[in-house]
Protein backbone atom coordinates (compact mmCIF):
# COMPACT_ATOMS: atom_id res chain seq x y z
CA UNK A 1 0.00 0.00 0.00
CA UNK A 2 3.15 2.69 0.71
CA UNK A 3 3.72 2.15 -3.04
CA UNK A 4 -0.22 2.75 -3.99
CA UNK A 5 0.48 6.25 -2.52
CA UNK A 6 4.24 6.83 -3.74
CA UNK A 7 3.28 6.18 -7.02
CA UNK A 8 0.29 8.86 -6.64
CA UNK A 9 2.87 11.28 -5.66
CA UNK A 10 4.78 10.26 -9.02
CA UNK A 11 1.47 10.75 -11.09
CA UNK A 12 0.73 13.73 -9.98
CA UNK A 13 4.33 15.03 -10.21
CA UNK A 14 4.41 13.80 -13.79
CA UNK A 15 0.55 15.56 -14.60
CA UNK A 16 1.81 18.58 -12.92
CA UNK A 17 4.96 19.02 -15.13
CA UNK A 18 2.55 18.00 -18.05
CA UNK A 19 0.29 21.15 -16.93
CA UNK A 20 3.13 23.14 -16.34
CA UNK A 21 1.34 23.32 -12.48
CA UNK A 22 4.59 25.28 -11.04
CA UNK A 23 3.36 25.11 -7.68
CA UNK A 24 1.86 21.83 -7.47
CA UNK A 25 5.62 20.69 -9.25
CA UNK A 26 7.99 22.45 -6.27
CA UNK A 27 5.69 20.82 -3.75
CA UNK A 28 5.14 17.60 -5.06
CA UNK A 29 9.13 17.44 -5.04
CA UNK A 30 9.64 18.82 -1.72
CA UNK A 31 7.39 15.65 -0.58
CA UNK A 32 9.69 13.11 -2.51
CA UNK A 33 12.24 14.85 -0.90
CA UNK A 34 11.01 14.31 2.38
CA UNK A 35 9.89 10.34 1.62
CA UNK A 36 13.90 9.72 0.36
CA UNK A 37 14.85 11.32 3.29
CA UNK A 38 13.11 9.08 6.27
CA UNK A 39 13.79 6.18 3.73
CA UNK A 40 17.56 6.78 3.89
CA UNK A 41 17.29 7.40 8.14
CA UNK A 42 15.70 4.08 7.95
CA UNK A 43 18.00 2.23 6.02
CA UNK A 44 21.10 3.71 7.80
CA UNK A 45 18.85 2.80 11.01
CA UNK A 46 19.67 -0.86 9.32
CA UNK A 47 16.09 -1.94 10.42
CA UNK A 48 15.72 -4.03 6.62
CA UNK A 49 12.62 -2.17 5.21
CA UNK A 50 13.98 0.06 1.70
CA UNK A 51 10.83 2.55 2.28
CA UNK A 52 8.42 3.51 4.93
CA UNK A 53 5.49 2.48 6.02
CA UNK A 54 2.10 4.37 4.52
CA UNK A 55 0.61 5.17 8.27
CA UNK A 56 4.35 7.56 8.22
CA UNK A 57 3.86 9.06 4.98
CA UNK A 58 0.44 10.56 6.26
CA UNK A 59 2.39 11.52 9.41
CA UNK A 60 5.04 12.99 7.14
CA UNK A 61 2.61 15.08 5.11
CA UNK A 62 0.66 16.35 8.25
CA UNK A 63 4.35 17.33 9.85
CA UNK A 64 4.39 19.42 6.46
CA UNK A 65 1.12 20.61 6.52
CA UNK A 66 1.37 21.71 10.03
CA UNK A 67 4.89 23.56 9.50
CA UNK A 68 2.99 25.41 6.19
CA UNK A 69 0.44 26.69 8.93
CA UNK A 70 3.03 27.91 11.13
CA UNK A 71 4.75 29.63 8.55
CA UNK A 72 1.81 31.20 6.96
CA UNK A 73 1.11 32.92 10.66
CA UNK A 74 4.46 34.27 10.78
CA UNK A 75 4.50 35.40 7.40
CA UNK A 76 1.11 37.09 8.04
CA UNK A 77 2.48 38.54 11.18
CA UNK A 78 5.38 39.59 9.57
CA UNK A 79 2.83 41.68 6.55
CA UNK A 80 4.37 39.26 3.56
CA UNK A 81 0.92 37.74 1.97
CA UNK A 82 2.38 36.90 -0.84
CA UNK A 83 4.64 33.82 1.01
CA UNK A 84 1.67 33.39 3.07
CA UNK A 85 -0.18 32.01 -0.28
CA UNK A 86 2.61 30.44 -1.19
CA UNK A 87 2.63 28.61 1.70
CA UNK A 88 -1.21 27.70 1.45
CA UNK A 89 -1.27 26.37 -1.73
CA UNK A 90 1.31 24.19 -0.57
CA UNK A 91 -0.95 23.05 1.79
CA UNK A 92 -3.42 22.52 -0.81
CA UNK A 93 -1.77 20.11 -2.86
CA UNK A 94 -0.45 18.09 0.44
CA UNK A 95 -3.87 18.03 1.32
CA UNK A 96 -5.08 16.16 -1.70
CA UNK A 97 -3.05 13.13 -0.35
CA UNK A 98 -4.08 12.60 3.06
CA UNK A 99 -7.66 10.70 3.61
CA UNK A 100 -10.84 13.18 4.54
CA UNK A 101 -10.19 14.44 7.84
CA UNK A 102 -12.35 13.67 10.89
CA UNK A 103 -14.82 15.91 12.12
CA UNK A 104 -14.27 16.89 15.98
CA UNK A 105 -17.40 15.04 16.98
CA UNK A 106 -16.11 11.89 15.27
CA UNK A 107 -12.29 12.39 17.15
CA UNK A 108 -14.70 12.54 20.52
CA UNK A 109 -16.20 9.53 19.58
CA UNK A 110 -13.08 7.63 18.79
CA UNK A 111 -11.64 8.53 21.58
CA UNK A 112 -14.54 7.98 24.16
CA UNK A 113 -14.13 4.59 22.53
CA UNK A 114 -10.86 3.74 23.03
CA UNK A 115 -11.09 5.05 26.91
CA UNK A 116 -13.82 2.48 27.33
CA UNK A 117 -12.53 -0.49 25.30
CA UNK A 118 -9.25 0.20 27.34
CA UNK A 119 -10.50 1.09 30.46
CA UNK A 120 -8.44 3.75 30.57
CA UNK A 121 -8.24 6.86 33.14
CA UNK A 122 -5.89 9.67 34.51
CA UNK A 123 -2.92 11.17 31.87
CA UNK A 124 -1.62 7.76 32.07
CA UNK A 125 -3.81 6.82 29.33
CA UNK A 126 -3.09 9.51 27.34
CA UNK A 127 -0.23 7.57 25.42
CA UNK A 128 -2.73 4.97 25.13
CA UNK A 129 -5.62 6.87 23.49
CA UNK A 130 -3.34 8.73 21.16
CA UNK A 131 -1.15 5.61 19.68
CA UNK A 132 -4.53 4.33 19.15
CA UNK A 133 -5.63 6.63 17.28
CA UNK A 134 -2.92 6.67 15.56
CA UNK A 135 -3.35 3.00 14.45
CA UNK A 136 -7.07 3.21 13.78
CA UNK A 137 -7.07 6.25 11.70
CA UNK A 138 -3.92 7.67 9.88
CA UNK A 139 -3.50 10.27 8.68
CA UNK A 140 -7.21 11.74 9.39
CA UNK A 141 -7.07 12.72 13.00
CA UNK A 142 -5.99 16.78 14.12
CA UNK A 143 -3.89 15.56 16.96
CA UNK A 144 -4.12 19.13 18.62
CA UNK A 145 -7.71 18.90 19.03
CA UNK A 146 -7.62 15.15 19.94
CA UNK A 147 -4.63 15.63 22.56
CA UNK A 148 -7.08 18.39 24.06
CA UNK A 149 -9.74 16.54 24.37
CA UNK A 150 -8.13 12.94 25.37
CA UNK A 151 -6.77 15.22 28.46
CA UNK A 152 -10.50 16.62 29.48
CA UNK A 153 -12.12 13.28 29.05
CA UNK A 154 -9.30 11.17 31.06
CA UNK A 155 -9.19 13.86 33.85
CA UNK A 156 -12.85 13.87 34.36
CA UNK A 157 -12.60 10.15 35.60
Amino acid sequence: MTQALREQFTHALKLALRNREVHAVSTLRLILAALKDRDIALRSQGKGEDSIPEAEILTVLQTMIRQRQESIAAYENAGRPTHAQQEQREIEVIRHFLPQPMTELQIEQAIVEIVKTKSLSGLKGMSCVMSELRKQHPGAVDFAFAGKRAKELLTQQ
